[in-house]
Order: structure tokens, then C-alpha cells, then sequence
């Protein structure tokens, strides 16, 4: 099989990840983005398309023209089973218009070179195809290929799908359990991670290292994790690191060097991510906010749930009784092998393709 991804960033390495799995099938597999890898995630084919990147101006520039067009907003959760997206006027519909007319000289060459057409299946990552409008999708579609979604959060809460293009998507996908109520056809899949790329550590030297990841504080609820580390820094014998808007190398590093790590207590979406699954397999404990819904969902998780109220206590707690530390660390990692490791999700994936009808040739 040939299978295709788009995304608009190689965000935490997944694509490569992806494509790893695919190949190690037998299959052929190959992923877009529209702009380099801000984290230094190594890209495939990468576009280099304007009016999308995240650079500073332009991201100035959106948010200003959204304050006074309308656009989506972070802090605003949508409606709708499922939420919807539409130009919230005629400016932002013909400026999509005009960035798809651009990106056709790019775009329709790299489809050309690639016989990306030919391909079997579409894996869209966060419900966007290669033109607002749907286009590509629509050829995929039309020479008898299967297209799958996979949606991360963000872009489902707060932008909305592309109607043209989820009406043409035979599976959406998340790892995310709250988007779960969002969507008629959506489907849970573990993040797929190569947990063979680390080695975990469990020892437990003086001081005990605390450290936080984040891009977003507001998805993270950093500021409070952030004051509650800078505090028990003062009355306990630890050392907070924070690694804020880093290279992945550079986040991977701190890590490393972590007994305890934490995800987030915000509670906008609860449970874990990439950073966790990575804390994990370099020997971390892991602490996050899991509402009723997870704990019910993956009973037998590992991690330390916290919120606001009860973070400081429940670090204090492992503070000062190390051995708990190192016991959690080690059961999380049993825990990653057998269920986001890459046979496992692997295997998870290939039972949705053989749902829907896909068969390997």
C-alpha cells in the first residue's frame, strides 16, 4: 500500500513515527508539511508555503486581522456535533480563496512529481487537506482512495471541521478522550511511540529534579505548576526545570534529567501527551490531570493524577518517599511498552484500515 500524510507541522515527531510503522509492514509511506518544524523534527516533503508559517509576524499579523475580521479563538470552545468551520465573513473567505490560488504553483507540481493521486490512503492530520477548499481531497477521493483524520484538539475545539472535507473522510482519529462527544465518527487510537529510542534511568540523586514542558501555559495551567515548584524549591531539597517553547533536543535533554515530570493540571483537556510518553521511557514519574472520564477509560494508567488544589501535597508526598517515585517510574514504563508502543498501535491502526475495507497488497 502507499499511503500519504498531510500536516501542517511535524509537530512531536508522530509523522516520522507513522511512517516508521508503515514501512516496517511492507507499505509505502510518505508525509507533507506546509513549513518546517519548529521543535527540529526532521521533515519529508516539506512545502515552505507563505501566509501559514508561525513566524512571529505573521502570527501578530493574523491575530490582529482576526481581532477586527472574526476568527477562531483559543479561549472560546465551539458548538456542534461537530463544531463547524465558515469564514466569519467575506474578507476571510476570499483570503483563503487567495491563499489557495497561490499555493496551487507549489502544491500541484509536488502532486504531480509523487503521483501522490495513485496513493491508497490520506491520513489528514488536524482536518486539513492541502487547499482550504478541499480540493485535493476531493481527486484523492475520486480516484478510489480512503481518507482518514486524525484530530489533536485544538483545531476541533476551537476552529472546527472543514465541512467539504469531513464529509469526504471515511474515519476521524484521536488520542484525545474529550474530543470523543465532539464527533459521530471519531475513534480513540493511543499516540504510536518508539519507545526503543530511550534508555529509562531510575536512580534517584540529590537533589530531586521536577520538570515542566510547555508551549501554551493556558492549555497547561504552567503558571501554577511553575509557583508551586518555585516554592518547594525553597522548603525542600529539589530542583524545578522548565523548558518553554524549546527544540524537541533541547526539551529531551531536560527531561532526561527528571524524577518527576508534570503535564498539566488545567483540566481543558485532560490526560497526557507526547511529553509524558517521553518522561516516561527516560524513567519518569508522571503527573497529570485525569478527570473521571480517563480513569474510567485507562483504569490501570500510571500516573499521579493532580489538579490546582492537591499538586503541591501529592509532590510533596513523592518528595518525601523516593522509593515511590522509582516504584511509579518503572510501572509506567511497562505500561508504554504494551500500550503505545509501535506494534500495539500499529496494530490498533491496521484493524480501523481492515474496517473500513483496506487490504494489504
Amino acid at each position: 500500500m502507499k499511503i500519504l500524510y498531510i500536516a501542517p507541522e511535524n509537530v512531536v515527531g508522530n509523522l516520522n513515527t507513522w511512517k516508521v510503522i508503515h514501512e516496517s509492514r511492507g507499505n509505502e509511506c510518505r508525509f507533507i508539511t506546509f513549513f518546517p518544524s519548529r521543535y527540529g523534527f526532521p521533515d519529508d516533503i516539506c512545502l515552505h508555503l507563505p501566509f501559514v508559517a508561525p513566524a512571529p509576524i505573521f502570527i501578530w499579523m493574523r491575530k490582529f486581522i482576526y481581532s477586527i475580521f472574526g476568527g477562531p479563538n483559543q479561549q472560546i470552545e465551539l458548538e456542534g456535533y461537530p463544531p463547524i468551520w465558515k469564514p466569519a465573513n467575506f474578507f476571510i473567505k476570499s483570503f483563503f480563496s487567495f491563499r489557495d490560488r497561490l499555493w496551487r504553483k507549489t502544491i500541484e507540481p509536488v502532486i504531480e512529481k509523487y503521483d501522490f493521486l495513485k496513493y491508497d490512503i490520506l491520513h489528514l492530520e488536524t482536518g486539513l487537506g492541502l487547499y482550504r477548499d478541499g480540493n485535493f481531497v476531493k481527486h484523492f477521493k475520486e480516484k478510489g482512495g480512503t481518507v482518514i483524520n486524525t484530530f489533536h484538539g485544538v483545531e476541533l475545539r476551537h476552529r472546527g471541521v472543514i465541512p467539504v472535507i469531513d464529509k469526504m473522510t471515511d474515519l476521524n482519529l484521536t488520542s484525545e478522550l474529550d474530543l470523543l462527544p465532539k464527533h459521530p465518527n471519531l475513534k480513540y487510537l493511543h499516540l504510536a511511540f518508539d519507545i526503543d529510542q530511550y534508555k529509562p534511568d531510575y536512580s534517584i540523586l540529590q537533589p530531586i529534579t521536577i520538570c515542566h514542558t510547555t508551549r501554551n501555559r493556558y492549555f497547561k495551567g504552567s503558571d501554577k505548576i511553575i509557583d508551586v515548584c518555585r516554592k518547594l524549591e525553597k522548603s525542600y531539597d529539589v530542583r524545578f526545570l522548565l523548558a518553554e517553547n524549546v527544540q524537541h533536543s533541547e526539551a529531551i535533554d531536560i527531561k532526561r534529567e527528571a524524577n518527576i515530570y508534570i503535564d498539566q493540571i488545567a483540566n481543558i483537556a485532560p490526560g497526557y501527551g507526547m511529553n509524558s510518553i517521553e518522561a516516561m521511557a527516560m524513567g519518569s514519574a508522571c503527573l497529570t490531570l485525569m478527570d473521571e472520564e480517563y480513569e474510567q477509560f485507562i483504569p490501570d494508567h500510571p500516573f499521579v493524577n493532580v489538579n490546582p488544589e492537591n499538586l503541591e501535597l501529592k509532590l510533596i508526598q513523592l518528595i518525601e518517599n523516593p522509593k515511590k517515585i522509582t516504584e511509579i517510574a518503572k510501572q509506567s514504563y511497562e505500561w508504554l511498552k504494551s500500550t503505545h508502543g509501535l506494534q500495539a498501535v500499529g496494530d490498533a491502526l491496521y484493524a480501523h484500515y481492515k474496517d473500513l475495507g483496506i487490504t494489504e497488497t
